[in-house]
Parts: structure tokens; C-alpha cells; sequence
């Protein structure tokens, strides 16, 4: 994952991902390496959620 990807960014791709698997044009190959780059954006969205969720509750102590 780029050290400029941002959550938007990851959200973008994901869309994009998506999309192309809804058309069914993509080989079984492709497929499994979309999936497997829409599972790792999947997971640095709930990161990035995750973590400002913390910095809100830490925030919101103060």
C-alpha cells in the first residue's frame, strides 16, 4: 500500500474493485488478485475508522 494512500483513495479503489467484479468481464485470475487487493484496502479503511475513532474518544475526554 502507497504511503500516500488516503482513506478516501482506498475507498475510491474499492468502488472501482467492485465494480469490475459486478461486470463479470474479469478472468478468475484477476479476480482473486482484485479481491486480494479489495480485502488489503478493506483493511486499511478499518484502520484508518479505527484509529480516528480513538483520537474522537480522546478528544471528547477533554
Amino acid at each position: 500500500m502507497s504511503d500516500e494512500m488516503t482513506y478516501e483513495k482506498a475507498v475510491a479503489r474499492l468502488e472501482e474493485i467492485l465494480a469490475l467484479l459486478e461486470k463479470n468481464k474479469t478472468s478468475l485470475d484477476e479476480s482473486i488478485k482484485l479481491f486480494e487487493e479489495g480485502t488489503k484496502l478493506t483493511a486499511f479503511c478499518r484502520d484508518k475508522l479505527e484509529n480516528a475513532k480513538q483520537k474522537i474518544t480522546e478528544i471528547s475526554k477533554d
